[in-house]
């Protein structure tokens, strides 16, 4: 599932900063890196299933590996992670409204916590 329209697409942010952010509000970074894209997930784990809130991004400045880029950030999504297989993004997926609300509120406190850098 996809949440156009997060006002997340398409922010910049400086990697070191967006790390601060995403870490506060339960993304992981991890390893999940290269030298040019990002991926930070946070997982919830519901009586219906282990789901995974992604935001993806890439470096339109600098190298990931060197601790600084920017970031130009991607529209966030929602996936159902099935054993063994992995996450499943697809449209055709149950997502309980009580997630995507939960996804929607974290995703605003982001956005927020994001341009507040700006200013």
């Amino acid at each position: 599932m996809k949440f156009d329209n997060s006002g997340l697409e398409n922010q910049t942010v400086e990697l070191s900063r967006l790390d601060d952010i995403m870490a506060r509000h339960g993304f992981v970074r991890a390893a999940q890196w290269d030298y040019e894209r990002v991926t930070y997930d946070r997982k919830y784990v519901i009586k219906e299933g282990t789901y995974y809130l992604r935001v993806q991004g890439y470096a339109i400045e600098g190298d990931v590996d060197s601790r600084y880029a920017l970031i130009k950030l991607l529209t966030p999504i929602l996936g159902k992670h099935y054993y063994p297989h992995g996450v499943e993004y697809g449209e055709d997926e149950h997502f309980p409204s009580s997630l995507v609300g939960q996804c929607q509120k974290v995703l605003e406190q982001v956005k927020r916590e994001i341009e507040k850098t700006k200013e």
